[in-house]
C-alpha cells in the first residue's frame, strides 16, 4: 500500500477529515490532499511529525522506494521526484517475473538509488560554474 493510501486509511480510522489532519499538522488541506493522490510526499520533519501524530512509525508509512521519492523530491524538487518515480516504477518491471526473493528484490533496489545519488553528485562536479545555480533551481 502506498503512502497516500496509508494516511488516508489512518486518517479515517482517527475519524478525521483532511482540513483536520491539515489544521493539526499546520499544512493546507490542498497538501493534505496531495500527500493522499501521491502528488507529493511529505519532507522528513512533516513525515516525523505525522507519525506522531497517529503514534505509527515512519516505516509503518513509507516504504523504502516511497522514502528514496521522497527524499529525491525534497532535494530537487518536482524534477526530482519525477526521475525518482520513473526509476522506481521502470525497476519494478524488472521483477515482475518473481525470479529473485524479496531481499535480494531490496538489494538490487537499494544498489541503484545509491547509483543515482552518487552519478547526481558526480554530475555536479561536470556543471559548468555559471549554470550550476540554474540546475539547482529547475
Amino acid at each position: 500500500m502506498a503512502f497516500g493510501d496509508k494516511l488516508k486509511a489512518i486518517r479515517l480510522q482517527a475519524g478525521l477529515t483532511q482540513k483536520n489532519l491539515a489544521d493539526n499538522l499546520n499544512v493546507t488541506k490542498r497538501t493534505i490532499q496531495k500527500y493522499e493522490a501521491g502528488i507529493t510526499f511529505p519532507n522528513s520533519d512533516k513525515l516525523t511529525q505525522i507519525s506522531k501524530f497517529f503514534g505509527v512509525s515512519i516505516d509503518s508509512l513509507i516504504t523504502e522506494q516511497e522514502e528514496f521519492i521522497a527524499q529525491a523530491y525534497e532535494e530537487d524538487g518536482p524534477r526530482g521526484l519525477k526521475y525518482a518515480t520513473t526509476l522506481v516504477n521502470e525497476l519494478s518491471g524488472i521483477f515482475a517475473g518473481g525470479r529473485l526473493s524479496e531481499a535480494d528484490k531490496d538489494a538490487v533496489m537499494r544498489a541503484i538509488q545509491n547509483a543515482y545519488w552518487t552519478a547526481k553528485e558526480d554530475s555536479k562536479k561536470y556543471t559548468p560554474i555559471k549554470y550550476r545555480n540554474n540546475v539547482n533551481n529547475t
